[in-house]
């Protein structure tokens, strides 16, 4: 593989994770992170979500919800999210806190918002390396069966974007082939490292 990836998501949990999952698996190089000022997760209702500071590790989060209310999170799917993502990586992570990292060249996000946080931190960061990374925002909804396309969608364009010779030349004509066999509109912007 040619490239780095980074899948953000906003609590690094499910579709940042889903995404990290796949293309571990598949061999690329990638992390993932979350731009949230906290871990949310859903809770018993709307107003008593589940929150964690980032960094707390995916285990300790799947035993806290298991004495909670196992019956309930193994229902929803957020049981079994964290025992995937336990898998993966040990905690989550947050994208500002993180720039010692290093450089990605592709930076995916699944959420409009994640976006536009990710282009303003590298907006605002100190741009020492001079190397382009790529932006791309795939919109997907938070629930576990659209992460699960949302997923595969980010594999098939990562293997366009490591088959190019370059993704500056041909970045608008794999988003141009992609919004068309897809029927999904891609946000995409360059920053720089």
């Amino acid at each position: 593989m040619k490239f780095r990836y980074a899948m953000v998501c906003s609590s690094n949990q499910n579709r940042s994770m889903e995404a990290h999952s796949l293309l571990k698996r598949e061999g690329f190089e990638v992390s993932s992170y979350g731009t949230g000022a906290h871990v949310k997760l859903p809770g018993p209702s709307l107003r008593e979500p589940n929150v964690y500071d980032f960094g707390t590790p995916y285990k300790q989060m799947y035993e806290d919800l298991r004495r909670k209310d196992s019956e309930l999170y193994k229902r929803n799917g957020i049981l079994p999210m964290l025992k995937r993502n336990s898998t993966v990586k040990l905690a989550p992570q947050r994208w500002q806190d993180n720039a010692a990292d290093g450089s990605f060249d592709v930076v995916f996000t699944f959420e409009e918002k994640v976006f536009d946080i990710v282009v303003e931190d590298l907006h605002n960061r100190d741009h020492v390396l001079l190397k382009t990374v790529l932006v791309i925002n795939l919109e997907v909804k938070d629930n576990h069966e659209e992460a699960a396309i949302g997923a595969r969608l980010t594999l098939d364009l990562c293997q366009e974007i490591e088959v190019s010779e370059s993704w500056e030349d041909s970045i608008d004509d794999i988003v141009a082939n992609f919004e068309k066999q897809q029927r999904r509109k891609l946000l995409y912007s360059i920053s720089f490292y």
